[in-house]
C-alpha cells in the first residue's frame, strides 16, 4: 500500500472463539473512524506453539489490502491485534507479527493485546476503571493507567466464576440432582437438559469427551435463564450466585482497591462496565450483581460499555498511530512495538 501520511489507515483485529474480525479505520482524533469491517466465522487455530500466526496473517493481509484498495489506497500507520489466549498462547504472534506486518505494509507501530485489554478499551476507552467481559468465560480487568489488575479468566476448571459455562454447569448439576432425587435438584432444569442433550444418564458420555466443553456448558445458560424467568427457584439461585461472583471479580480490580473484597469495599470508586453476551441475561443476573457490587464498593459507578473488543482494537491502533496511547504496557497483556 502506498499513500501520503494524511491518507493513512489503522487496523484493528479481534481474534477469538467466534472467529476473526478486522476493521479498517482512519486514526482521526485518536479513537478511530471505522471505514469498513471484515468478518470470518472460522477461528484462527491454535497449535503446539500457540496461536497460529501464519494462519492469522493469511487471512488478515488480503482482507486489509482489499478494504484499503476500496478506500482509495494509503499506508497502514498502526495495527492492534486483540486475541483470546494472547497472554498464554501468544508467543508465535509476538515473535512473527512485527516482522511480517513490517514486510507487508511497512508498519512499525503494533500493539499485541489480550482480548480482555481490547474489551476494556472498547468499553471504557483510555479512562481508569474496571471492565468485566463475560461470555462463555469471564475475566475482570482494571487499571489506574499505571498498571493492570486482573481477576479470574482462569478457565472453566479453575474459575470463570459466574460465566456462561459456570451457569450452564451449575444448571446441569441441578438437573442431575433432580434425576437422582437429591436435594437441590430442579425438575424444570432436568426437563430442559433432556430436551437439549437427550436422556440425563447419557449426559456424561456426551459431554466429557468433547474438546469444546466450555462452549457446551455455556449453551445451557440460556435454559437456566429461561427457567429462572419462569419462576424456578433453583435456576434463580444459580443466576444470583453468578451475579455475586461477577461483582467480586469487578471489585477486586477496581483501581483504588487492594487485594481482598473487604479492603476494596472500604472506599474503592471509579467506573465499571460490563461487556459481552452474558449480560444479555438481564435482571435475574444483573440485580444480584449490582446489589453485591454496591455492598463491596459503594462508590463505584456503573457505566454502559461504549463498544466491543473490535472497537477497542481500533481505539488502541488509532491512539498508537497518534502517539496518544495511555493504556499501560504489559509483557503479556499489552505489548507494543513502535
Amino acid at each position: 500500500m502506498t499513500g501520503a501520511a494524511g491518507e493513512g489507515f489503522v487496523v484493528g483485529v479481534d481474534s477469538g472463539g467466534s472467529g476473526l474480525r478486522v476493521a479498517l479505520a482512519r486514526p482521526g482524533d485518536g479513537s478511530g473512524a471505522v471505514l469498513e469491517t471484515h468478518a470470518s466465522a472460522e477461528p484462527v487455530p491454535t497449535g503446539p506453539g500457540g496461536i497460529d500466526a501464519g494462519r492469522l496473517l493469511g487471512r488478515l493481509l488480503p482482507a486489509v489490502d482489499a478494504m484499503a484498495a476500496r478506500a482509495g489506497g494509503g499506508s497502514v500507520l498502526a495495527v492492534a491485534v486483540g486475541a483470546a489466549g494472547m497472554a498464554t498462547l501468544g508467543d508465535r504472534l509476538r515473535a512473527e507479527l512485527p516482522g511480517a506486518l513490517g514486510a507487508a505494509w511497512g508498519v512499525r507501530r503494533l500493539a499485541l493485546a489480550a482480548d480482555a485489554v481490547t474489551a476494556y478499551a472498547g468499553a471504557l476507552g483510555q479512562r481508569p476503571g474496571a471492565v468485566v467481559a463475560g461470555g462463555t468465560g469471564l475475566i475482570a480487568l482494571g487499571t489506574d493507567l499505571s498498571g493492570w489488575r486482573r481477576a479470574d479468566g482462569w478457565g472453566h476448571l479453575l474459575g470463570d466464576c459466574g460465566s456462561g459455562a459456570w451457569i450452564g454447569r451449575a444448571g446441569l448439576e441441578a438437573a442431575m440432582r433432580a434425576h437422582d432425587g437429591r436435594r437441590g435438584g430442579s425438575a424444570a432444569l432436568l426437563a430442559r437438559a433432556e430436551a437439549r442433550f437427550g436422556p440425563a444418564d447419557g449426559l456424561p458420555a456426551a459431554l466429557y469427551p468433547r474438546t469444546d466443553r466450555p462452549a457446551v456448558l455455556a449453551s445451557f445458560a440460556p435454559d437456566v435463564a429461561a427457567a429462572a424467568g419462569s419462576g424456578d427457584p433453583v435456576a434463580g439461585g444459580i443466576l444470583a450466585g453468578a451475579g455475586r461472583h461477577i461483582a467480586e471479580a469487578a471489585a477486586a480490580v477496581l483501581p483504588d482497591g487492594t487485594a481482598g473484597a473487604t479492603a476494596v469495599g472500604a472506599g474503592a470508586g471509579g467506573e465499571v462496565a460490563f461487556t459481552g453476551g452474558l449480560f444479555r441475561i438481564g435482571e435475574p443476573l444483573l440485580g444480584p450483581l449490582r446489589a453485591e457490587l454496591g455492598a463491596l464498593a459503594p462508590a463505584v459507578r456503573e457505566v454502559p460499555a461504549a463498544g466491543d473488543p473490535l472497537a477497542g482494537a481500533v481505539t488502541i491502533a488509532a491512539a498508537l498511530a497518534r502517539g496518544t496511547l495511555r493504556l499501560p504496557e504489559d509483557p503479556r497483556l499489552l505489548r507494543l512495538t513502535r
